[in-house]
């Protein structure tokens, strides 16, 4: 790779060149004064563009592109010969390319940062994958770029037996057939072993006083130089055992007392909970005593996160900055570090300890452990590359990846999730946070429920509930649960319903309206539904996508979710059974009352509200307008 900037008449140019890592010098030279003659005729007046062949690409810009992971200009290239390849094809891929990505992204920056693999698939056939980055990129943007190109991959190429996604950062290709030079592919070399432990000094004892002077003993002396040096040997080696089961035995004891701290704190926490009726005493004291509670040690999360530095940060949230880390196993994961200062955070803390740490299903997200060492709440949750729904579904260009079927799987997952927490699981629970930054993408897009902080659990019949405190984002809130603090599972139902617009919409619920009629998305839905004109509620990315009969079966089951009276709602239940059914006679939705987000506009209570998100946890922050 060659990077230049040239300056001329105060305007500044900024250009690179990048062959592949497996190419020879003369091969690399041919190809960039390829690209070099057709850039110049192609983009004549461009003050920017970036051109790929097959063994290299050329990149100019008027701005600075320099050691920055640029992803506003991608292509996804399939091979044409198509195959029927099963699930474990694909994850094969993933995989492959994940162990790619990770050792080219180990090579030290300004360094070819570039990694082939051939990994055997059957008895016959073989998968290969190649992967690179600009060497310019950090280890951490070459990690995200490589692992945003695994994300395109699976939604892009399922049953292709090859294909590839170019990025100006970086790019990866996968095939069945040998498409690069694998005699010039040498692997990184592995991090450096540990010296070897030195050998035990053998000290001899001295000899004894005039037995070299009169030659006398000659016998003895040798006999007593060898017990002496066996001797010393052996008081070396029970020296260096007892320092080494000493050091041993004080790191287990601290490792112990740590825990102990920490489990002591956790209780400690729980007794401090008094926040009413919104987080039974009782229920978190069983919680919290369980033996496996997930306790991890805070020297463990230092490392993996590089003591929380600013290049592993992901965002910050109204409790706290959330990070990046990788565990000694080579497994990532996000850390949410709660705010000191943050007394409601510290609640939320315990109740996703409570809770998210004894659910176990597919369709919610891990939570792998949590640490109160030395002031600090930590979380640890499983690391999600393709970030939240919102920022998938709602950026100005991801909304391509997408399509109908994606979009119909999504909705199913969350379906599956909720009814989880409201029947399935051992425990009763209400999310009470229902929205699109907190369902959570997989490498393969599928959905994950998160942000348990607010959730309440149900005990025994109870059904519904009532409270002081309003927690949740306005737009997706149940009319009874914003107004008088009324809150069941026909709650999260109502919450699934506008997310489930969404989806269809693309369209957020909070701050959409139309201008002349003021009306929120939920009733310009209804209304669109009962003109028999609901497909025109459909996001125009979906046209060449979609299935009429399922988009309006959808609105139409979104709407029921959506209803005034709770009563009128369907259980999560009922709502799986009608998606997976097309014979089912649906009842008429009645039309949904107002718009908690228009509502509270009007109030002045949440126009200078945004929703951001990062890939593996959601916040909200403020900005004005």
């Amino acid at each position: 790779m060659k990077i230049e900037r040239v300056e001329e008449e105060g305007a500044a140019v900024y250009g690179l060149f990048l062959c592949r890592g497996d190419v020879s010098v003369k091969v690399c030279l041919e190809c960039v004064n390829l690209l070099r003659n057709e850039v110049v005729q192609r983009c004549p007046i461009q003050k920017e563009a970036i051109i790929y062949y097959d063994l290299c690409f050329l990149r100019y810009s008027n701005s600075n592109i320099f050691s920055r992971f640029s992803q506003t200009s991608w292509v996804v290239l399939l091979n044409t010969q198509n195959i029927a390849v099963d699930v474990q094809f694909n994850k094969r891929v993933n995989d492959s390319i994940s162990d790619a990505a990770k050792e080219a992204a180990r090579a030290p920056s300004g360094e070819k940062k570039f990694a082939a693999k051939k990994v055997i698939y059957t008895w016959e056939e073989s998968l290969y994958v190649l992967v690179q980055c600009t060497p310019d990129l950090s280890k951490y943007d070459c990690n995200r770029c490589l692992n945003l190109t695994i994300s395109y991959i699976s939604v892009w190429s399922k049953n292709a037996q090859g294909g590839r996604v170019l990025f100006p950062s970086c790019n990866s290709r996968f095939e069945i057939y040998s498409f690069y030079n694998e005699t010039a592919v040498v692997p990184l070399p592995p991090p450096p072993l540990s010296p070897p432990p030195l050998s035990p000094p053998v000290v001899p004892l001295p000899p004894s006083p005039g037995s070299i002077a009169d030659g006398k003993g000659d016998g003895s002396k040798s006999m007593r130089i060898k017990v002496g040096a066996g001797l010393s040997a052996v008081i070396v080696v029970l020296f260096f055992s007892a320092c080494t089961y000493t050091m041993r035995r004080r790191t287990n004891l601290r490792t112990e007392e740590i825990g102990n701290i920490q489990e002591e704190q956790l209780l400690d926490l729980a007794g401090r909970a008094t926040v009413g009726d919104d987080y039974p005493d009782k229920d978190i004291q069983g919680e919290v005593t369980s033996q496996d509670l997930p306790l991890i040690r805070l020297d463990v999360i230092n490392e993996a996160t590089k003591q929380f530095s600013d290049e592993n940060k992901l965002g910050q949230g109204g409790f706290g900055p959330v990070y990046r880390g990788t565990l000694e196993d080579g497994k990532e994961v996000a850390v949410k570090r709660l705010s000191r200062t943050s007394g409601q955070g510290q609640r939320e803390f315990l109740n996703e300890v409570v809770l998210i740490a004894r659910l176990q299903h597919r369709n919610l997200v891990r939570l792998l452990g949590c640490c109160l060492e030395k002031n600090e709440k930590l979380l640890i949750y499983e690391y999600m590359p393709n970030k939240s729904l919102d920022v998938i579904l709602f950026g100005s260009s991801n909304g391509v990846l997408l399509d109908w079927q994606r979009r119909l799987s999504i909705i199913n997952g969350i379906a599956r999730g909720l009814l989880y927490l409201h029947e399935d699981s051992r425990l009763r629970i209400i999310h009470r946070d229902l929205k699109t930054s907190n369902i959570l993408l997989d490498y393969e897009m599928n959905p994950k429920i998160s942000d348990f902080g607010m959730a309440r659990i149900f005990g025994g019949n109870q059904s519904e509930a009532n409270t002081n405190r309003i927690v949740g984002t306005y737009g997706y809130m149940a009319p009874e649960y914003a107004m008088a603090g009324l809150f069941s599972v026909k709650s999260d139902v109502f919450s699934f319903g506008v997310l489930l617009l969404e989806i269809i919409s693309g369209k957020r619920n909070v701050g959409f309206h139309l201008l002349e009629e003021g009306e929120s998305l939920l009733t310009f839905a209804w209304k669109l539904w009962s003109d028999g004109q609901g497909l025109e509620l459909m996001d125009p990315m979906l046209e060449k996508s979609s299935v009429a009969t399922e988009v309006l079966r959808c609105i139409h089951i979104g709407l029921l979710c959506v209803q005034e009276d709770p009563a009128d709602r369907p259980t999560m239940s009922s709502v799986l059974h009608v998606l997976a059914s097309d014979t089912i006679t649906l009842p008429i939705p009645k039309q949904p009352a107002f718009s908690i987000g228009r509502f509270v506009a009007m109030e002045g209570q949440s126009s200078n509200q945004k929703v951001c998100s990062s890939n593996e946890l959601t916040f909200s922050v403020s900005s004005p307008r």
